[in-house]
């Protein structure tokens, strides 16, 4: 399980730019059983546990006490950098259930995309509840199941762990696979009625009456 020092701060001690100006990140921990906390941790440090952890795996808490166990709920990123500069832990309970959304990971080879076809994968995350301590950090997807063109995976073809229960609908399409259109080049007919032909050798003038 992957821990993350953080420090408690007083909000009136610093302004949220000085915070980050040292090399820390702004946050609060919350939750059913806990009260808004703010805190802040090391950016570099947190930089390892959000690649390793994601949003679905228990980081345990550390420096405010007893450990906290805790979900990533929200990271709000620079829009500019792409670094976070403020983040949301929401502390959960052993026993008490939470929905969450897993990263699909899809597995295996489909015959009918070895065939020629093309993948589609329509999702990449899952909506499911479990007890925190259970969750998954992946869900797989095993692509060898898609065999012909239109073949179809849906949520309710997903192997879960024990425990986890989907919350997405069953019908959910999370991957399929499809026949590869190629795009022909029409010839466009030449419209002769709009091109001007040339009159060749001498135009004849039918004489006058009388002359």
């Amino acid at each position: 399980m992957l821990t993350l020092p953080v420090l408690k701060r007083d909000k009136d001690s610093a302004t949220l730019s000085a915070i980050r100006t040292s090399g820390m990140i702004p946050a609060v921990v919350y939750g059913a059983h806990q009260s808004s906390t703010p805190i802040s941790v090391d950016a570099k440090v947190f930089a390892k546990v959000l690649h390793e952890a994601g949003e679905a795996t228990i980081v345990l808490l550390t420096g405010l006490g007893a450990e906290i166990p805790t979900l990533i709920h929200k990271v709000d990123f620079e829009p500019i950098t792409s670094l976070p500069r403020h983040i949301d832990f929401y502390a959960v309970t052993k026993g008490e259930k939470v929905e969450v959304a897993i990263p699909l990971e899809f597995i295996g080879e489909s015959a009918a995309v070895e065939a020629g076809a093309n993948l589609v994968k329509v999702l990449h995350e899952i909506e499911v509840e479990a007890d925190p301590m259970n969750l998954p950090h992946t869900i797989s997807v095993d692509l060898s199941m898609l065999k012909v063109v239109d073949d179809q995976i849906h949520a309710k073809d997903l192997v879960l762990p024990a425990g986890v229960v989907l919350m997405a609908e069953p019908d959910d399409v999370v991957a399929l696979v499809q026949e590869v259109v190629e795009e022909k080049d029409e010839e466009v007919a030449a419209d002769l009625s709009s091109i001007d032909v040339e009159k060749k050798g001498k135009e004849v003038v039918a004489p006058e009456e009388g002359k």
